[in-house]
């Protein structure tokens, strides 16, 4: 008699069909409130500027750098005080460390045009191209 092909006596898995994302969003979500919580504190000033209001902003951006001016023509960058050159000093190394680099410009409502175009102005002909302007939202 001819023996009977028996199955062999280890079970066949099937192939995963899923997987399961749920870490990954648990994960994300804490990365999320990280960033949100450590945003605040990032964007706040310590210089005493009042902000123009604007009834539309795009919100808060990751900055790197701010320039501060506040309504009696004085010029702070991150927090520091500085004439012309120590501005187009730190706008320099600002552009060499960072080709990306964002630029965050804060001027009292009081400030002159002409002094925030001008600080404008010379960070583009230093090189860095990316800005912002601090506003509130107006209610």
């Amino acid at each position: 008699m001819a023996a009977a092909a028996q199955p062999s006596s280890g079970r066949s898995r099937a192939p995963i069909a899923g997987i399961n994302i749920t870490p990954l969003v648990d994960v994300m979500l804490v990365l999320l409130v990280i960033m949100m919580v450590s945003a605040n504190y990032i964007a706040s000033q310590t210089i005493k500027v009042d902000l123009p209001k604007a009834a539309t902003s795009d919100g808060s951006t990751a900055t790197v750098a701010a320039v501060t001016i506040t309504k009696d023509h004085e010029i702070y960058f991150n927090r520091k005080p500085v004439d012309a050159e120590q501005l187009t000093q730190a706008l320099k190394e600002l552009a060499a460390a960072d080709k990306a680099a964002t630029l965050m410009v804060s001027a009292d409502a009081q400030a002159d045009h002409g002094q925030v175009v001008h600080v404008l102005d010379r960070a583009r002909s230093l090189g860095v191209t990316k800005f912002a302007v601090n506003v509130e939202r107006a209610n």
